[in-house]
């Protein structure tokens, strides 16, 4: 018979209860969150940095100074004088050359075929990056459940735009049918992906920097006004970038440098000139920038209203996030009257693009936190 134990006596180590296990929650979600999410930046910066790269190819007129797509030969430049003058020779057989280019000598194709041909071989070594880190994290088990898919998007996305990007430079590299640069809609499809593309790893970077379960847990408490605002602010933010889009494929930023007014009046003279009626919403220089600037006016008012909206918000940081996207999309604003009264020289040109990225990117963290908003104590607020 067992002696008696007094209620006092410490348990064994032996007879010690199991530690509690993790809920279900947790289960199989494990990964390298950490180590995925800075790989995503590296990328997320990249994207970045090749939203400029095009943006100045485009600036200097240089897209169209490679005239083949080659995916991978292509990575490799002209190694000769030969093989310069070869590049150079099917150059000079294109419409930009004959209309606009004709002045050109060897020595200044070189400048324009470095733009482009970097351009090109930033999108190789993204495509890489990424190709890299998805087979690692996969090979060594350490994608979270769930995130295989996502993970894949971006690198399927980024196969598109290449081909989108070819799409977009084939159109202007024509004989005898006056391009001298590319079709100002491509362009708004190719940049329009690569703010997709973007988004995307914005997103899944925000999503990883907590835990599934808190995550669970804040999509509890989210705020759907909020959540419903920031995402049509989202898609006019988006909206809006086409457009800019259209205006930097026509130049149509340089063809009126007056505002309030635009060509001394409410609407701009000749807008509707050219036939059939809706080319002018693609190729008028005068109508696309109007449209440009009265869509920028009703983001802006937009943007005042879902600012005064997140303001109330419950949580800090949410509040925090809405005034962060709208002090960018302010500045913004003010910026692109600088780049009409300026003629849109490329310095001011490409820091309007580059804030286009935060304002993007700011309202995309301000639609997060409504939908995932981050919880503080009475004594934290």
């Amino acid at each position: 018979m067992s002696s008696k134990r007094s209620i006092f006596e410490e348990v064994s180590d032996e007879q010690k209860q199991e530690a509690v296990q993790p809920g279900l929650i947790d289960r199989g979600r494990g990964g390298a969150r950490r180590g995925i999410r800075l790989w995503l930046m590296a990328l997320f910066a990249l994207v970045v940095a090749m939203i400029v790269v095009g943006g100045l190819t485009r600036l200097t007129d240089s897209g169209l100074s490679i005239t083949e797509w080659r995916p991978v030969t292509g990575a490799i430049p002209p190694m000769s004088e030969a093989d310069w003058q070869a590049e150079f020779d099917k150059y000079k057989q294109i419409d930009q050359w004959r209309i606009q280019n004709q002045w050109m000598e060897l020595d200044d194709f070189k400048e324009i075929y470095w733009w482009e041909w970097g351009h090109r071989q930033l999108g190789r070594f993204i495509g890489l990056v990424w190709a890299v880190g998805f087979a690692g994290f996969l090979i060594a088990r350490q994608i979270p459940a769930g995130w295989t898919g996502r993970l894949l998007l971006p690198g399927i996305l980024g196969g598109v735009q290449g081909a989108v990007g070819w799409w977009m430079v084939a159109s202007g590299v024509t004989q005898g049918e006056g391009m001298t640069s590319v079709a100002s809609y491509r362009l708004a499809v190719h940049l329009g992906l690569a703010f997709v593309i973007l988004g995307f790893l914005a997103w899944y970077i925000f999503m990883l920097r907590r835990e599934e379960r808190d995550l669970i847990q804040a999509r509890r408490a989210k705020e759907a006004r909020l959540s419903s605002l920031s995402t049509g602010l989202m898609h006019f933010a988006f909206l809006q970038i086409l457009i800019g889009a259209l205006v930097a494929g026509i130049d149509a930023g340089r063809s009126y440098t007056d505002w309030p007014l635009i060509g001394g009046q409410l609407l701009p003279p000749d807008a509707a000139v050219l036939e059939p009626m809706w080319r002018n919403f693609f190729e008028s220089p005068g109508l696309v920038q109007f449209i440009h600037r009265c869509v920028g006016y009703l983001l802006f008012a937009f943007g005042v209203f879902v600012w005064l909206r997140g303001r109330g918000s419950a949580h800090p940081q949410t509040r925090f996030a809405f005034n962060a996207a709208f002090a960018a999309l302010s500045v913004q604003v003010v910026l692109g009257v600088f780049t009409v009264l300026y003629g849109a020289p490329w310095q001011i040109a490409i820091l309007h693009q580059l804030l286009a990225v935060g304002v993007w990117v700011l309202i995309l963290r301000a639609r997060f936190l409504s939908l995932y908003p981050i919880a503080t104590s009475l004594r934290g607020a």
